[in-house]
């Protein structure tokens, strides 16, 4: 059953092999050589002919270069071990929320101190975006997971043992650079799939899932007397199998079709011109517009998502007058909204057309965090942010989607990268400042931040450039 839903994604055809890869090399304005984009490569899985490549004839070379064709089962498996990889994301981001009240009372800290951890989470991010596209021309696919992977495992030892909380503080930076190496990695991979919408929005809602078993599970175990580190058992034993799951499915990644072509793409490309280096490449994507307008709304987006995630509990607490042991679930409530909206509604966002479909669904999040605001009762809250929740749910799928379309391909990753280390850091950003706020004049300062955070949102969104038809 789950290979027939994740067969829909794939050709499972196995193509001819590509004899002559630089008959359909082009280039840009700036003398970058690009690969065949998304809906071509899905044209060469099927076999068809690239009659319209705009390179001329005289760009071929005499260099065979034979290619594996695709293998099929093995695609749905890397998809599959992606979507374990965001799932176990999804276990890590959430549960904070659930978890802080528990951290301040065994730290004795308050909400500015223990804001610090999204802080230091962000800071791992940043430091990602130049460094993954780096590790992984080095290492490869399979081994850039394991790297990322062992990271997070090591980190997660460490938490359990509940260090002094500058340590813990510490540990929430490696954390968010061993996550945003496996984000980037799976955000290019699935945006590079026949259906990428579709493959995004599983990777998405994988991570809804975990977003919901995580503040479930430990406000459970916190409100039951087990000391709150001891959640990071379950992370860990992820990290665990996420490691031998992706070492083994990408293993030969590069060797693969459609890979292999791209791979020997680029290599004919650079006896034939010359091929700008990662500097260069990460120079272009931070002039990029799609990229800089890009990181704004994911900035805008993560920062409102952690923040509601992270400070509704509180908000409840201490305003509603809610037991911590029972509003502890409305976070999981917010993530069970995104997760059914990005199962759900991002296909049918995609029909509609995801740039009128996220001005939509922004819209009606300003709506209902209105709501949550406004209304006096912790049951309508509870089913306000999990409305907000469905709402957000498949703006991020959506938004990578277009981004993708956006960006030539070989600034995709660099670009990408950069989005990821932005929307992090809106995630620091915008929870540490109202946990500063927070301190001094109370938690109901989330849903202003928030609302703001949309407006933002809608700014970004509705400033990309048009997309058109690639032409590189």
């Amino acid at each position: 059953m789950l290979f027939s839903t994740l067969g829909a994604l794939f050709d499972v055809q196995s193509p001819p092999p590509i004899t002559s890869p630089a008959a359909v090399l082009r280039k840009d304005k700036q003398g970058i050589v690009h690969a065949p984009p998304g809906h071509e490569l899905g044209d060469l899985q099927q076999g068809r002919s690239q009659s319209t490549a705009d390179a001329s004839p005289q760009s071929a070379t005499d260099v065979q270069t034979p290619v594996t064709p695709g293998n099929a089962p093995r695609t749905k498996w890397r998809l599959l071990s992606a979507c374990f990889m965001n799932f176990a994301n999804g276990l890590n981001d959430s549960a904070p929320g659930a978890l802080i009240p528990y951290m301040e009372t065994d730290y004795k800290i308050g909400y500015a101190v223990v804001s610090l951890i999204f802080v230091t989470n962000a800071l791992g991010f940043i430091l990602a975006a130049p460094l993954t596209h780096a590790l992984e021309m080095r290492l490869g696919r399979s081994r850039t997971y394991s790297v990322s992977m062992g990271l997070l495992a090591a980190v997660y030892v460490i938490i359990i043992c509940k260090p002094p909380f500058p340590a813990v503080v510490a540990s929430f930076f490696l954390l968010g650079l061993g996550m945003a190496i496996n984000l980037a990695l799976n955000n290019v991979f699935c945006a590079n799939l026949v259906n990428s919408t579709t493959a995004l929005g599983g990777l998405a809602g994988a991570y809804g899932i975990g977003g919901i078993i995580g503040p479930l599970v430990a406000t459970a175990l916190a409100s039951h007397g087990v000391r709150w580190s001891y959640y990071y058992s379950i992370n860990l034993a992820m990290a665990l199998i996420n490691m031998a799951f992706a070492a083994w499915s990408f293993q030969k990644y590069e060797k693969d079709h459609p890979v292999q072509l791209l791979t020997a793409l680029h290599r004919t490309a650079s006896h034939q011109t010359h091929q700008p280096g990662r500097t260069h490449i990460l120079k272009q994507s931070l002039k990029s517009r799609s990229t800089l307008l890009g990181a704004l709304f994911i900035f805008a987006y993560q920062g409102a998502e952690v923040s509601i995630s992270g400070w509704v509990v509180s908000f409840l607490t201490t305003y509603r007058h809610g037991d911590p042991s029972h509003v502890g679930y409305v976070s999981a409530g917010f993530w069970a909204g995104i997760t059914v909206g990005r199962f759900l509604l991002s296909h049918p966002a995609h029909l509609v057309g995801e740039k009128l479909a996220v001005t939509l669904l922004v819209l009606g999040s300003v709506a209902f965090q209105l709501m949550t605001w406004l209304i006096p009762n912790i049951i309508g809250d509870a089913v306000a942010v999990a409305v907000v929740g469905l709402l957000l749910g498949p703006v991020y799928p959506c938004a990578t989607a277009v981004f993708s379309k956006l960006l030539p391909r070989s600034m995709q990753m660099s670009s990408l990268s950069i989005i990821s280390a932005m929307g992090s850091s809106g995630g620091a950003v915008s929870p540490f400042f109202t946990g500063l706020l927070a301190q001094s004049v109370g938690t109901y300062v989330l849903h202003p931040i928030c609302i703001g955070l949309y407006g933002v949102m809608l700014v970004g969104w509705l400033s990309l450039p048009r997309i058109s038809k690639r032409s590189e």
